[in-house]
């Protein structure tokens, strides 16, 4: 029998190698990077919140989470666990280790009062099973900037007295986590970074085996008051053609908490010698990056995928957690597999707030909680998922009702990857 169980601090190094062996990384042996896995770990996980599959002494199996903020409409900050560093051992699939350590994790979960449980999705249909939900989108796109500029209503949204500058990244460690909450408090969808999110996404800290970040500019925007409320993190690659440049700038993040800071940004990377196009890599689902420069046919729409998964645990909490674009009242009937979030709930609601609670009132709609956990950030179409038949109405005209309620004008949006 395979044991599930959380690990010691004398395991972190054995949980590291497995880790990497889960990754479909060749690990490396030898007790130098074992040491390192240690130290590495010790200062990341939580003993009580990393799990692991032991099978005999061999570690054939990881799962780990972190508890956090969501934010969702209206601003509020919700406690969340977000699951990560999921792996089973090739040898050890298809018996169950995955659902064992998710519902161990989730039990523990709903127990701290966590209202929410988030992830990324390796693969698709692994986690609807577990009453996720894909809740947030990502999209890419190429600009060539032979064929556009950015436009003059973007260009004027700049502040006088504002100014980027490129820092060190030793620099964007004291920086960045300001500017970052900042952008946090106005975007549903974004999420609390851990302590060591900067060290390691700047490079100043490396993983264990000597793997860093890649190597990036760091541009800060500062308004008119000298304060930091935008950043461009990018790299180029340099190319050169019949002794012409034609360089691509990569921008790994745009993170700004004002339009201004923004606007600023995009026009400091349209402007940087030798490139001739950019790679804007995962903005919103909806962002209207393309709305942007004069010709929004040369902003490419490079690809869209499905980012961030929710799960409810607590449906009254999460629900009244939430703001909504419209007054309104709908009675909901949640199908939860796995018991935590099922029941009949009331949600009365508007832009100032909401109460949610059990009702034995008719429900209108019914729904498993994926399809909750879909919708809740505001997202998605309950018409839509309706259709898809992941909705069922129980009264005409309820899916209109949701929809007008859940949906936010603009997109969720997480830019980390956890």
């Amino acid at each position: 029998m395979v044991e599930i169980r959380t690990i010691t601090e004398d395991e972190l190094s054995q949980w590291g190698v497995a880790l990497d062996v889960g990754f479909l990384r060749v690990p490396d042996h030898t007790k130098e990077v074992r040491d390192q896995w240690a130290e590495h770990l010790r200062d990341v996980v939580d003993l009580d919140r990393t799990q692991a599959a032991f099978d005999g002494d061999a570690m054939v199996g990881t799962f780990r989470s972190w508890g956090g903020a969501i934010t969702v409409p209206g601003g509020a900050y919700v406690p969340m666990s977000a699951i990560t560093n999921v792996t089973v051992t090739a040898t050890h699939r298809r018996r169950g280790l995955l659902t064992r350590m998710m519902r161990h994790d989730l039990d523990a979960s709903a127990a701290r009062g966590e209202a929410l449980g988030i992830l990324i999705a390796a693969e698709y249909n692994i986690y609807g099973r577990f009453g996720f939900g894909a809740a947030t989108d990502i999209s890419t796109y190429r600009i060539d900037l032979s064929r556009t500029r950015l436009s003059d209503a973007e260009l004027s949204r700049r502040e006088a007295g504002g100014r980027v500058e490129i820092v060190t990244p030793d620099a964007m460690l004291e920086l960045g986590p300001e500017i970052h909450e900042a952008f946090r408090a106005l975007t549903p969808g974004a999420i609390t970074r851990q302590s060591l999110w900067w060290p390691l996404y700047t490079g100043v800290r490396k993983r264990p085996g000597g793997r860093g970040a890649e190597n990036r500019f760091y541009a800060v925007y500062r308004d008119p008051s000298g304060a930091p409320v935008g950043y461009l993190a990018y790299r180029i690659d340099e190319v050169w053609e019949d002794f012409l440049p034609k360089a691509t700038l990569h921008a790994d993040q745009v993170i700004a908490a004002t339009r201004a800071a923004e606007a600023a940004l995009w026009d400091f990377a349209t402007q940087v010698d030798y490139v001739v196009r950019i790679s804007a890599g995962e903005r919103a689902g909806d962002d209207p990056l393309p709305l942007r420069f004069t010709d929004p046919r040369a902003v490419t729409w490079d690809s869209a995928r499905d980012f961030v998964w929710v799960r409810i645990l607590d449906v009254p909490a999460a629900l009244a957690a939430r703001t909504y674009e419209v007054a309104g009242s709908l009675v909901i009937e949640v199908d939860d597999e796995l018991g935590y979030g099922s029941g009949r709930f009331k949600l009365e609601s508007g832009p100032s707030g909401a109460v949610c609670a059990a009702t034995d009132e008719p429900a209108q709609l019914r729904l498993g909680v994926g399809a909750l956990g879909a919708l809740y950030l505001g997202g998605n179409s309950a018409v839509r998922l309706g259709d898809a038949g992941a909705i069922t109405e129980l009264v005409p005209g309820s899916l209109a009702v949701a929809e007008v309620m859940f949906r936010t004008a603009r997109a969720p949006w997480c830019p980390d990857w956890f």
